[in-house]
């Protein structure tokens, strides 16, 4: 059953793989979305613009802001095995608009790790096999050996201190309330990616 399944998903890879956006093609649909005041997917609503028009402006001032230390640049340059970084996301999600620019700076560091992005509404046949906690939550970051098609890992949808801290406040209140979720985007701000970026790491087919 379990090989049936692996050669299912590699399929699926392979069709999302073909299909999928590069990064800079991913932030310039964003761009005009927001020209447009639309968001990604079938539904369309004045707040799901809205976020993705705050998204465009967090991953705007992210890829410029984010810095990555040298200890860990070098070992992003020690990669060197082509690798795919496949990222299941939608223009609307804030945890996406957080994490993707970090994913990119990755990738800017090494020619050997390609990150591209397809949206999650119109994969959910692949987004079903990476499920977080049965529920369709995104982004969700699958890591790919090019050469061998395995899968190294996947990642996501939030850097794992701050899953610690949904998952205590789910299980206290049930749910996530507006203000929590603003709270949300006060610790991405104050983390300064660094979570993110040593969850990332963790993803590297390091020797």
């Amino acid at each position: 059953m379990q090989a049936t399944l692996d050669t299912q998903v590699k399929t699926l890879l392979r069709k999302s793989l073909k299909t999928a956006m590069t990064y800079e093609t991913y932030r310039d649909l964003m761009r005009v979305l927001v020209a447009d005041k639309k968001s990604t997917g079938t539904e369309q609503s004045e707040d799901l613009a809205h976020y993705t028009f705050l998204n465009e402006k967090r991953m705007k001032r992210l890829s410029k802001t984010t810095k990555i230390d040298s200890l860990t640049i070098d070992k992003i340059k020690q990669i060197d095995t082509p690798i795919t970084w496949l990222v299941l996301t939608e223009s609307w999600c804030g945890d996406a608009a957080q994490t993707m620019p970090i994913m990119q700076k990755f990738a800017e560091q090494n020619s050997n790790i390609d990150v591209k992005v397809i949206l999650r509404d119109e994969n959910l046949e692949l987004m079903n096999h990476f499920l977080y906690n049965n529920t369709l939550s995104i982004p969700r970051l699958i890591a790919i050996n090019n050469n061998t098609e395995e899968i190294i890992g996947d990642w996501g949808p939030r850097p794992s201190n701050l899953t610690k801290i949904v998952s205590d406040y789910k299980t206290k209140h049930g749910s996530l309330t507006a203000e929590f979720k603003e709270e949300l985007q006060l610790w991405y701000t104050k983390d300064k990616g660094q979570n993110t970026i040593a969850d990332l790491v963790q993803l590297l087919p390091l020797k």
